[in-house]
């Protein structure tokens, strides 16, 4: 099932504050910025482009605190990092723990999130059928979103 932040921004942040608090965890004011620009982003984001935004209202952030930050949102699902791009997005569904299947798009770097759980039981089945243990991760599916293969994208580094 496709996923999308179809909320805004601030239903977003509290429906993860009030995550973090039924987890018995605290969704910080460095946590909240750092999901905020995830939830913002068309796409994935580096750590250094999330640094580097933080910045320009804290210019004395540093690395830690943004690696930190994510490490904690990835932690508590409500961001991915995805392995291929060493880049972050925010989760779509992070109510509902999941392995999420992201596409990624080769031309203009966007990434959609979709949840199945069918697949997810089918790969957990068909693993433990070879005796294998299937660790916590996200799928990486890379190709062409629509617009781009219709030629509407732009083109990004």
């Amino acid at each position: 099932m496709p996923h999308a932040h179809t909320h805004s921004l601030e239903d977003n942040l509290s429906a993860a504050a009030q995550w973090c608090a039924k987890r018995g965890e605290k969704l910080t004011e460095q946590r909240r910025e750092v999901l905020a620009l995830l939830l913002s982003a068309p796409g994935s984001v580096k750590a250094y482009d999330l640094l580097a935004a933080i910045q320009k209202q804290k210019p004395t952030a540093a690395p830690p605190t943004v690696y930190r930050a994510l490490d904690f949102l990835v932690a508590a699902g409500l961001a991915h990092k995805l392995e291929s791009k060493n880049a972050f997005v925010a989760c779509c569904d992070f109510e509902h723990p999941h392995h999420g299947v992201m596409l990624i798009c080769n031309q203009c770097h966007t990434v959609k999130e979709l949840t199945d759980p069918v697949l997810e039981a089918r790969l957990a089945e068909d693993a433990k059928a070879w005796g294998f243990s299937v660790a916590p991760q996200d799928i990486e599916v890379k190709g062409l979103c629509a617009n781009c293969r219709h030629g509407d994208g732009e083109a990004q580094a």
